[in-house]
């Protein structure tokens, strides 16, 4: 349940400061909107350029299909398999995601007098598919953690722009309304008690309610 908004001069400096507050990190926000979104766009071609050399990679690994069934004990598929990942961490707009670096793959111990002179140039291969399968798995990475920030900011901008700041104006538009009555009301009361008052008297008595003087029209600015 809504908690009541309370019509005083105290609840309407508490108003005024929350909206400036909210007003001023609004701006910070988008900006950190627009940072994500241009990272996810450039991250959106990395992945599609890492998707291509991928491609390529296999398509060169396709030359030695017809052999790669006869190559006297030795295990390619294991030698082409990285052993680690090697990575950095990078603050994108707050964000801390992992850099692609390199991969480690295991030693290649074999005899070259007992194996084909192609199977150096597959092993190369295979490795770099596995390489630019790594990379296309950090990019992925990089992608899901931006945009799920991206979506947070996004929400937070939404309820900044179109929930807190609308709702903390009208805050204030309503007790400067109820405390402008209770000057008219005020001054009214005075006027009958005592006559008609002096300008002078008049403003006495508003800074006596409110602490400061006040508009021909009894509401603050």
């Amino acid at each position: 349940m809504a908690q009541k908004l309370k019509r005083t001069r105290p609840e309407l400096k508490r108003q005024r400061d929350m909206l400036t507050r909210f007003e001023r990190y609004l701006p910070m926000l988008k900006l950190k909107q627009q940072q994500l979104q241009m990272m996810i766009q450039k991250l959106e071609r990395e992945r599609e350029t890492a998707r291509r050399e991928t491609e390529a990679a296999k398509a060169k690994l396709s030359r030695y299909e017809a052999v790669l069934g006869d190559i006297g004990g030795v295990n390619l598929q294991a030698l082409a398999t990285y052993t680690e990942i090697k990575t950095s961490i990078s603050n994108i707009a707050g964000v801390d995601i992992p850099i692609f670096e390199g991969v480690i793959f295991p030693e290649a111990r074999y005899s070259l007098f007992g194996t084909a002179a192609w199977v150096d140039a597959a092993l190369a291969d295979m490795r770099e598919i596995s390489k630019c399968l790594a990379r296309l798995d950090i990019l992925d990475r990089q992608y899901r953690l931006l945009q799920q920030e991206l979506t947070k900011i996004i929400q937070r901008v939404n309820l900044f722009e179109k929930v807190k700041i609308p709702e903390t104006k009208e805050n204030i538009r309503r007790i400067r309304i109820q405390l402008g009555d209770e000057m008219a009301a005020a001054v009214a009361r005075a006027k009958i008690a005592k006559g008609k008052l002096t300008e002078e008297e008049v403003d006495t008595l508003a800074r006596e309610v409110f602490g400061e003087s006040v508009p021909e029209d009894g509401v603050q600015p």
